[in-house]
C-alpha cells in the first residue's frame, strides 16, 4: 500500500468521529486507531467491545507524564505510525545522539511502516536535547520523537 494512501487514511480518521479504521487491499492491510482515552459508545444491536479502552487509557496517562518532562525546544513529530529505529541496523551507530548538532535534511531515525523503512529527516537546525522514542518500540502519528533546540 502506498504511503500517500496511508496519509490520506490518517487524515480521514482525524477528520471523522471514527476511533479506528482498517483497510484491506489484496494481501496488504492497514489498521489505524486513535490514541488517547476512548469514550463509551452508546448501546446498539451490534456488540460493543470495551476491553481495549483501559489499554488505550494507560498510554495516554503515561504520555501526559512524559510531556511534562520534555525539555524546551522544537519537537520533531512522527509523520506516521510504525516502529522507531535510531540506527540503520542493530550493529550500526545511531543516526543522532544527545548533544549532537543537526542540520536541515539530516537523518534522525527510521520508522518502519508496513515493511517499508522511512527515513525521518530534520526540518530544523539545532542541537538534539532529547530523544523521546526507544529503539524498536512502536510510535504513533504525531508522537514527539526528538526535541531540537
Amino acid at each position: 500500500m502506498d504511503i500517500r494512501k496511508i496519509k490520506k487514511l490518517i487524515e480521514l480518521l482525524e477528520d471523522s468521529s471514527l476511533t479506528e479504521i482498517e483497510i484491506v487491499e489484496g494481501e496488504e492491510s492497514v489498521r489505524l486507531a486513535r490514541g488517547g482515552m476512548l469514550q463509551a459508545a452508546p448501546m446498539s444491536a451490534a456488540p460493543v467491545v470495551t476491553a481495549p479502552a483501559p489499554v488505550a487509557a494507560a498510554p495516554a496517562a503515561e504520555q501526559l507524564e512524559e510531556e511534562d518532562q520534555i525539555p524546551e525546544g522544537e519537537a520533531v513529530l512522527s509523520p506516521m505510525v510504525g516502529t522507531f529505529y535510531g540506527a540503520s541496523s542493530p550493529e550500526a551507530e545511531a543516526f543522532v545522539s544527545l548533544g549532537q548538532r543537526v542540520g536541515v535534511g539530516d537523518t534522525l531515525c527510521i520508522i518502519e511502516a508496513m515493511k517499508m523503512f522511512n527515513q525521518i529527516e530534520s526540518d530544523i537546525s539545532g542541537t538534539v536535547v532529547a530523544i523521546l522514542a526507544e529503539n524498536g518500540q512502536p510510535v504513533e502519528y504525531d508522537q514527539p520523537l526528538f526535541v531540537i533546540r
